[in-house]
């Protein structure tokens, strides 16, 4: 337990392992995208950008997490249909897998990813639109944001783990 004053570590963070495994990162995205190796302090750590139908192997260890986002843009991608990728060992020395894809957008949400495309940040306030719209613009994607939600989401799992042994 942390002591008053002091800050605790995040729950999605890198493990100390010496266990190391083979991944190939496959972009089956139009986009280019940015490997985040989420590091011991939950800090995400950038890697070389992968172009459009790319994949490299990399060199990795067990308990290390790893996200994905458009370089540009800093959208979050899907990893084996998923927010995060987690290396585990594969069958003897093969690689594994972790195959990079766009999420599926709700109309609302690729609507703004356009629009962010589009219009410069200083003009959103005058396109006609829903005031929460304004501010929906204005809040880009940031990698920091996802890996906070994601540990608040983690915490309140374990919370209710915790209040569902008690009872």
């Amino acid at each position: 337990m942390p002591q008053e004053g002091e800050q605790s570590l995040p729950l999605v963070r890198s493990l100390n392992s010496r266990i190391p495994v083979k991944v190939v990162f496959c972009n089956r995205t139009p986009r280019v995208l940015r490997p985040l190796w989420i590091d011991f302090r939950g800090e995400p750590q950038a890697f070389d950008d992968l172009q459009p139908g790319t994949g490299r192997l990399i060199y990795t260890f067990i308990g290390h997490p790893w996200m994905f986002r458009e370089a540009e843009t800093d959208e979050p991608l899907r990893v084996n249909g998923k927010e995060l990728f987690l290396p585990k060992p594969a069958e003897g020395e093969n690689a594994t897998s972790a195959t990079i894809t766009l999420p599926v957008y709700s109309l609302k949400d690729r609507t703004l990813q356009v629009i962010r495309r589009l219009v410069r940040p200083e003009d959103y306030r005058r396109l006609e639109i829903a005031r929460c719209l304004h501010e929906e613009l204005e809040d880009r994607p940031s990698a920091l944001m996802d890996l906070r939600r994601m540990n608040q989401r983690v915490e309140q799992h374990l919370l209710e783990r915790i209040q569902g042994q008690e009872e």
